[in-house]
């Protein structure tokens, strides 16, 4: 019983002694920072900016209406491919179409009336050119005293009056032209009225949008109220990610610089591209409006995505937050 004693109060003494040493170790090493150490090698730095934002095509317009009529005829369908000139839709065009041929034909009317008036002025010109042939002959003849006074003045008066009408005929003459000037504008403004009624493909691409239906009644755009929105064509060659990056991060992006585009709709994959454009104007967070718009833009639906997506990507890198807003 006094070994197993002895060895108990030995194996305590040295437990007590180790806590001590390990509580003063750990004191000790309190505040102190952890440095790693490594071989000394030459690595490239990345640093990575994250931005979210949409993916639309890099051009798309929206067709809008540039008369006020009802939709007649609609020769596509959404997401259907289009061809450059191909007919989209089609606006009644019963006036219009009236007063293009009412001005046709007034423009042809005035085309013979200026006929009638060249040869009017040519038959004028005749008269004037022969009675004044006469009126000379005659005035040397009375000076003479071969002719009597009232021979001299009948080749006057005739003389004078064919001077008059020539005078009269010049005038209608000029007349007429000026009036198939006022009909061909006249015919230009009504061709111009129809040709709003008919809408075409301005490029090959695909109908992304297609909000109106056979019979609606679209109306033009005044002052500060949008006029109605047939369709959007987009052409799906260039697809670009417009991004909202946040005012610390832009000043790390550069033009040029690679970037990794993931998509929710195609999860798993990762699509390459490049930073194609920097906006210059700051977002406002409480709207995500650009600082000189006014109204934001309509997001684009697109039913081809997952084909489109897969060829060349942009990335557009667009400023966000309050950047040098209320730091004054």
């Amino acid at each position: 019983m006094k070994l197993k004693k002895k060895i108990a109060i030995i194996a305590g003494i040295i437990l007590l002694l180790a806590a001590v040493v390990g509580f003063t170790i750990h004191k000790k090493n309190e505040g102190v920072v952890t440095v790693q150490t490594g071989r000394v090698s030459r690595q490239s730095l990345t640093s990575i900016v994250s931005a979210s934002g949409e993916i639309r095509p890099k051009n798309f317009v929206n067709v809008g209406a540039n008369a006020f009529g009802k939709i007649i005829k609609l020769y596509v369908k959404e997401g259907q491919q289009v061809k450059a000139g191909q007919m989209l839709a089609q606006l009644e065009n019963v006036q219009s179409a009236a007063d293009v041929a009412a001005n046709s034909a007034g423009l042809t009317v005035a085309k013979s009336d200026a006929v009638a008036m060249e040869a009017g002025y040519n038959r004028a010109r005749s008269d004037a050119d022969r009675t004044k042939s006469e009126y000379q002959r005659a005035k040397g003849l009375f000076e003479s005293g071969l002719i009597p006074q009232s021979e001299y003045d009948t080749k006057k008066t005739a003389h004078e009056g064919a001077a008059a009408a020539l005078a009269q005929a010049q005038a209608q003459h000029d007349s007429a032209s000026v009036r198939i000037t006022q009909q061909q504008a006249t015919l230009r403004r009504a061709s111009d009225i129809l040709s709003k009624t008919t809408y075409v493909a301005p490029y090959d691409g695909v109908v992304t949008n297609l909000p109106v239906r056979e019979g609606e009644t679209v109306v033009i755009g005044i002052q500060n109220s949008p006029g109605s929105t047939l369709m959007t064509i987009a052409d799906l060659s260039i697809i670009t990610a417009e991004v909202k990056v946040d005012e610390t991060d832009i000043v790390n992006v550069k033009i040029g610089q690679n970037a990794d585009v993931t998509i929710d709709a195609m999860p798993g994959q990762t699509f390459k591209g490049r930073v194609s454009e920097i906006g210059d104007n700051a977002m406002v967070r409480s709207t995500g409006v650009a600082t000189t718009q006014t109204t934001a833009a309509m997001p684009i639906v697109m039913p081809s995505a997952a084909r489109a997506l897969r060829s060349l990507f942009e990335l557009s890198a667009r400023m966000a937050s309050e950047a040098r807003l209320g730091t004054n």
